[in-house]
Formats: C-alpha cells, sequence, structure tokens
C-alpha cells in the first residue's frame, strides 16, 4: 500500500477537521429539532388527556352525587322494608320518580336499577320485576359480592335488558356505579346501580381530536372501558393489540409517557391515572405522523451541510498547500527532492528527523555521559566528605559545585542519619542480597524526602547515609520534623520492602565542616542495636549525654569493637574482646620494648574515649601517680591483661552502666508518670512515643529492660490497682468502673477481672467490704 504524503495527510486532517462541526452542527440541529416536536406533542397529548380525563370524571362525580341522593331518600328506605304489591302503588310511582331525576342527557345516565333481595323486587325504566322470576337473576345477585372499594364496574348491557326485544342502548357494555343498600346497616341486600353506556364515554371528548389519535380508557384491571372499535370494549387491553400497553399498569408514575410496537409501527403513548377510580386514560400516536415534519427539517439540514462540505474540502485543499510550502523548501534545501533519495523515505519528516536527530546524538550522548560521571563524582565527593578527608574550604567550594548552594545558604539546622538493615529469621532475604537492598533503600531516601531537605544519598559502611537539613532555627522543632521524617522512611520501608531498619540520628549541627562529626555519631547510635533490638530509631544524644562525638580515628577494627563493648557496657563481651585483642598483640613477636607501643597506644585510645565520654581520670584511678608509669612497670601478659581489666576497663564499664541505668530510669519514669496520669484514656505505646519525641520500638525495648514488663502489662496492672482501689473505697457501679478504664462494655472488665482475682469486681467489693467490717468490730 502506498504511503500518503505529509502534505495529503494534512489536506486529509484539514478536511476531517472543518468536517467534523458540519456534521455536528447538523446533526444537532436534526436532533434537537426532532426532539422539540416530540416534547410538544407530547405535552399536547397530555393535555389532552387531562381534558378528557376532568370532563368523564365530572360526569362520573355527577351520577354519584345524584345517586347518593336517591339511596340515602326516605322513600327508597321506606321501599326497602316493602314487598312493592299491588297497593302499594303511590310507592312505587315515587321510588320510580327519583329515578327518572336522576336521568339527564348531560351525565348519559341510560337506566337506574334497584334491587331488594329480602324483598325480591326489582325496579328498572321498564317496570317492577320479581327478582327470582328475572331472567339474569343468578348474575345480578352475584354483584353483592363485588367489594366494598369498588364503585365502577363493566357489565354486559345484557344483563339489564334480557327482557327487550332489542338492546336499548344499542351498547354491548354498561359500566355501573354499584352501591350496597341498605347503607346505613351493616347486612346489605340490596343494590342500586346507575348505569351509563360505555359507548356514551365517546361524547365527553372533543370531537376535534386529531384522527391520527386513538383515545382508549382501561379500568383498573386493564379491560378496555373506551376503544375506537366498538367491538373491542370489554376485551383485554393485549387482545386489541395493544401488548405493552399492560405495562402501565406497572408503572409507579401516575402519569407519562413510552414508546411501544404494534403491528410492526413504532408508537408514542402518553398515558394518565385517575385518581377518582384507577382508571387509565391513554393517547396513541403513530411516531411515523410525528417526524414527518423532523423529515422535512433533516432534508433542508442535508442539503446545507453538502454545501458546506464543499466548502470544507476546497478551503482545506488550499490551506494545506500553503501551510506544506515552508515544509517542501526545507525539503528541497536537504536533498530529499533528488532522485534516489524520495524513494527511500516514505515520510518528509523521516528525513528531517534523521539530519537532525544526527546533529544532536553526538551532544546529547556527551551530555549523558557527563552527568553519569558527575553523579559519581558526586558520590565519591559526599563519601569523601562524610569520612572527614576534605578540608573545610573544599567542602564548600565542592557543594556549590554539585548544586548545593540553596541548601548552603537557606540550611540553619543539620543533622546526618545513618540507616541500616536488620536482618532476622523471618525475612525472606538473605546476607548476599544487602547490597542491593542497600540500594533499594537509597531510591525509597530519594523519592521520600524532598531535594531541597537533603544532600545526595550515599551507600557507604553497610549503610545508607545522607544529611538532613532544614530553615528551622528552633532545635525542638527540627527534632520533631527529623523524627517523623525517620519514622515515615522506616514505615515505607517495611510497606514496600517487608524489611525493618534502624536509624541513628546525630546531633543536630549548624555547619557544614560537622558533618564527618555527625556521621560518626551516627553510625556510634546504630551500634545500640546490640541491646535495644532491631526495628529502632536511635539518637545519639540519648547515649552520649548530649555531646559530639570527638572524630579520632584508630585503625584497628578489634579496638574499636571494644571501645563499643565498654560503652554498650557489655561486661562479657568487653572482656571476650580484651582477650582477643591481648593474644593478636603477642602474638607478633616484638621484643619487650616494643610492646610498649600498642600497649600505650591501646591505653592512650581508651582514655581518649573516656575523656570523649565526659569521665574524668579521678572516676576511676584514685591513686596519685600516672597509669603509663603503672602499665610500664608490668612485665607479665596476663598481669598486663588482668591491670587493663581491673584498673581501667571495668571501672568505666560500671561508669556507663550507671549512665544506662539512669537515662533508663528516666524515661521509664516518664512512661510511668503517663500511665498515673493517663490510665483512664485511650492510651497506647505510639501515643507515650510521640509526646516524648521517642521511637516506640525503642521505648518499648528501655521501658521492657527498666520494669521487666511491656507496656501494655503494665498499664493493664496500674488499671486493676485503680479498679480494686475505686471497688473497697468507694460504691461507683462496676458499669463505670469498666468505662472509665477503657472497656467497651462491662461484662469484659468482668472477665478480664476475674482472670486476674480470681473472682468477680462484685465478690471483691463484699470481701473487702466484710474485711472492713471484721477489723472495726
Amino acid at each position: 500500500m502506498k504511503h500518503l504524503s505529509f502534505l495529503s495527510k494534512l489536506t486529509l486532517f484539514a478536511f476531517v477537521i472543518s468536517t467534523l462541526p458540519v456534521v455536528f452542527i447538523g446533526s444537532f440541529s436534526y436532533l434537537t429539532s426532532s426532539s422539540e416536536i416530540q416534547k410538544n406533542v407530547n405535552k399536547s397529548k397530555m393535555e389532552l388527556i387531562l381534558q378528557i380525563n376532568s370532563n368523564v370524571e365530572h360526569k362520573l362525580t355527577t351520577v354519584n352525587q345524584t345517586l347518593n341522593q336517591v339511596v340515602n331518600s326516605s322513600v327508597l328506605k321506606k321501599a326497602l322494608n316493602n314487598p312493592l304489591n299491588v297497593t302499594d302503588f303511590i310507592l312505587y310511582n315515587d321510588l320510580r320518580n327519583e329515578i327518572r331525576n336522576m336521568q339527564s342527557f348531560d351525565t348519559k345516565l341510560e337506566d337506574v336499577i334497584l334491587l331488594n333481595q329480602r324483598q325480591n323486587w326489582m325496579i328498572k325504566n321498564s317496570g317492577l320485576y320479581r327478582l327470582n322470576e328475572y331472567k339474569n337473576y343468578e348474575q345480578l345477585s352475584n354483584l353483592m359480592n363485588v367489594p366494598d372499594n369498588t364503585s365502577w364496574v363493566l357489565n354486559p348491557s345484557s344483563l339489564f335488558y334480557s327482557e327487550e326485544s332489542i338492546n336499548v342502548t344499542g351498547c354491548d357494555y354498561s359500566i355501573s356505579l354499584i352501591k350496597k343498600l341498605p347503607t346505613n346497616k351493616l347486612q346489605k341486600y340490596g343494590l342500586a346501580l346507575a348505569n351509563i353506556p360505555a359507548c356514551s364515554l365517546q361524547d365527553f371528548i372533543n370531537s376535534e381530536v386529531d384522527p391520527l389519535d386513538s383515545i382508549i380508557v382501561l379500568n383498573e384491571s386493564g379491560t378496555i372501558l373506551l376503544h375506537p372499535d366498538r367491538s373491542m370494549i370489554g376485551e383485554p387491553a393485549q387482545k386489541g393489540g395493544f401488548a405493552d400497553l399492560s405495562l402501565v399498569s406497572d408503572l409507579n408514575k401516575p402519569s407519562g409517557q413510552f414508546k411501544t410496537v404494534m403491528d410492526k409501527k413504532d408508537y408514542s403513548v402518553t398515558y394518565l391515572r385517575s385518581q377518582l377510580n384507577g382508571w387509565i386514560y391513554l393517547s396513541v400516536t403513530s411516531i411515523e405522523s410525528l417526524t414527518k415534519e423532523s423529515n422535512k427539517i433533516g432534508t433542508y439540514t442535508l442539503y446545507v451541510c453538502a454545501v458546506m462540505l464543499l466548502l470544507s474540502i476546497l478551503f482545506a485543499w488550499l490551506g494545506s498547500r500553503r501551510m506544506y510550502s515552508p515544509i517542501e523548501r526545507l525539503l528541497n534545501q536537504m536533498g530529499l527532492r533528488r532522485p534516489g533519495i524520495k524513494s527511500r523515505h516514505t515520510d518528509e519528516f523521516q528525513f528531517i528527523g534523521e539530519q537532525v536527530h544526527h546533529l544532536f546524538q553526538s551532544k546529547s550522548q556527551l551530555e549523558k555521559e557527563v552527568s553519569q560521571h558527575i553523579r559519581q563524582v558526586r558520590t565519591f565527593f559526599l563519601t569523601k566528605a562524610f569520612q572527614g578527608n576534605v578540608k573545610k574550604r573544599e567542602l564548600l567550594e565542592e557543594l556549590e559545585q554539585y548544586g548545593y548552594h540553596t541548601q548552603m545558604e537557606e540550611w540553619k539546622t543539620m543533622a546526618v542519619i545513618t540507616l541500616s538493615i536488620d536482618f532476622s529469621e523471618d525475612t525472606s532475604y538473605e546476607k548476599k542480597d544487602l547490597h542491593l537492598l542497600l540500594f533499594a533503600a537509597h531510591n525509597m531516601i530519594e523519592e521520600l524526602v524532598p531535594p531541597g531537605s537533603r544532600l545526595a544519598p550515599v551507600i557507604m559502611d553497610h549503610a545508607v547515609v545522607t544529611l538532613i537539613g532544614s530553615m528551622e532555627g528552633n532545635a525542638e522543632a527540627f527534632h520533631r520534623s527529623l523524627y517523623s521524617l525517620t519514622e515515615n522512611l522506616q514505615q515505607e520501608i517495611n510497606n514496600y520492602l517487608k524489611l525493618q531498619v534502624s536509624i541513628g540520628l546525630s546531633l543536630p549541627f549548624h555547619s557544614f565542616d560537622k558533618i564527618s562529626i555527625a556521621y560518626r555519631e551516627g553510625l556510634e547510635a546504630l551500634k545500640y542495636r546490640i541491646t535495644l533490638g532491631k526495628g529502632i530509631i536511635i539518637q545519639y544524644e540519648n547515649i552520649n549525654s548530649g555531646k559530639h562525638y570527638l572524630n579520632l580515628n584508630y585503625p584497628s577494627h578489634t579496638e574499636n569493637d571494644l571501645m563499643d563493648a565498654i560503652k554498650l557496657a557489655d561486661t562479657e563481651k568487653a572482656k571476650e574482646l580484651l582477650h582477643k585483642l591481648f593474644k593478636c598483640i603477642f602474638a607478633l613477636g616484638l621484643s619487650p620494648q616494643e610492646y610498649q607501643i600498642p600497649l600505650t597506644r591501646l591505653l592512650n585510645n581508651i582514655l581518649i574515649m573516656m575523656q570523649e565520654s565526659g569521665i574524668s581520670l579521678n572516676q576511676i584511678y584514685h591513686v596519685n601517680g600516672s597509669l603509663f608509669e603503672e602499665l610500664t612497670d608490668l612485665h607479665i601478659v596476663a598481669e598486663i591483661e588482668d591491670w587493663f581489666w581491673s584498673m581501667v576497663i571495668l571501672p568505666m564499664i560500671r561508669i556507663f552502666h550507671s549512665r544506662q541505668n539512669a537515662q533508663y530510669h528516666n524515661i521509664s519514669e516518664k512512661i510511668i508518670d503517663i500511665v498515673q496520669h493517663d490510665y483512664d484514656k485511650d492510651l497506647t505505646l505510639e501515643e507515650c512515643a510521640s509526646r516524648l519525641h521517642y521511637n516506640a520500638n525503642y521505648l518499648s525495648s528501655v521501658f521492657r529492660k527498666e520494669t521487666q514488663y511491656y507496656f501494655s502489662e503494665y498499664l493493664a496492672m496500674y488499671r486493676f490497682k485503680m479498679a480494686k482501689k475505686w471497688l473497697e473505697e468507694t460504691d461507683m457501679p462496676i458499669k463505670d468502673i469498666a468505662a472509665r478504664l477503657r472497656y467497651n462494655n462491662s461484662q469484659n472488665f468482668i472477665r478480664s477481672f476475674r482472670k486476674q482475682e480470681g473472682m468477680t469486681p462484685g465478690q471483691y467489693r463484699d470481701n473487702a467490704s466484710s474485711r472492713a467490717q471484721g477489723g472495726t468490730g
């Protein structure tokens, strides 16, 4: 298939664009006009059947009122108790006059029939009859079974005129208004029927009704009362070809329109349900007759649209040629029109795109490579900065060069966070996945923390490290925001990676040159996972009395582990590491004088660490003299190791242990204070962590270590303590005690109390009362 040129595509596009409005406007005009015509016709049909309904109901109401006058008259009441023999001619004549007064040309009332089963007589226009001798006696008697709430009933006319030689009404059916007699007694034995020929309903309809309309009236059971074909009166609506008209009986609305198909033609039906007697008035109109005017409008619209389409094609062609001329000149300049070139390119823009792409390809590739190198160099620079291998002046210059100029000007408070992966037995990851998981955590930090609030995160020392900054100068506000950020990081990583992480927070600082110290503080904080467990957020200020870490390096990994064990007050670990360290030192085969160098460096490092942690020499060494001189006087390995342990390390461990206990005790005291004040509220460990600005897992570890209880256990114990106090000292109802202690209902409280104390709260109160009375006695 031959590909279209851009000019052809442009012309086709312009044609389509210009055609759509024409088609839309034409279709909209036609549909709108047809809809308006349909709407107006439906409205007129509704007004018509409203008028017909009003006329019919007016006549029926008049008949009902006049019949009420007859049935309540003294003449009829007297006649109901009389057998109407030959001697009762005057009473019969008065009764006939009452009946004749009801009949009028206006109401089309043909006949009024009175039945009396008890006295066995029937009166109508043709005279007085003995009811049991009348031909249709049984059918007339069955009308006594008509429900009381039924007023107008369709009956065959032959039921009432069987003795006449011809049907005087000229109609096969009559609509009868039935009233049971006597009206003022519960037991009915008579009937009053006012008969209107069903055919006479046509006289109530305006004679100017459009012959295209078929006015149909149905009673509440769907039987035809009025139809253009008189032979259909008395038949079900379905039999007359109006099968779908039965749907009207299922409609909830009192009036409306719907469409139906009769004899394979579409019709619009407007219906109205009478509130007086439940009759349904329908106006059936052929949709074909409604759309004649719409078809004329559609024809005119089609002609106009055709002319507009021809004009659109012309303007589309001329406009496309004019817009294409600059492209054609450009193609000529690039040589696309030369023989042999056009055949290789199916699209003019393909050649232009190739040429432009060729021009920028080398430039884009170079920029991409430079961008990747810049990212790598930035990561290398930040790693050096965190390790303290960059001078202050170079640090500031490099940060500005890598695009952190805004942060340098706006940040007032900063802190370093170090994030480490916590592996556990229930995780699906293995140790070999560490680097991949760190990379995933690195990417999540980049996504979750806005670039304006951090430096680029880097992976070093098996942790993800980044610097967080804020324009907030208030330390407390910065502390809250930093804590909230790390909580969110920890939660999101757990949600997406199903992995626990621990986060170490450095002390806040205000100058970029403190970045290396803050990094060491973050790593130091992470080391406390050994005692506090996994998945926690550790703040350096909680482990070093709020003082910054002194950035001194010592190359031996074993010595660093020993320092960590001393700080964590881990006696067994420290003793093991000291022995391991001495084993390594004295395995070197040095001279006695050379052994003094590593031993002196070890002592020096320990003393530096002691000084950094705020411990004075007097706290561990009470003798006048020098530790270094004592060390020099020792010559046996076991003696030297024991001296280090007993004189230096163990005293320091005791001091760190005391500090930890004091800190943990302080935190535990704060939690206990919260419990004692707010035990009657919906208190949780997370609420306590939010108030104290600590991680919930950290608080849980500290509280359990200090009190030997979980937080929930302690809260439950204190609430039971208060419950027993109230049971002993007050008359407070048990349900009120349960409510104050945040139980959902008193039954849960009673069940828990019985499990705890072995008795119900009521029994406990009775026992307490008995003990009190016995003590008084």
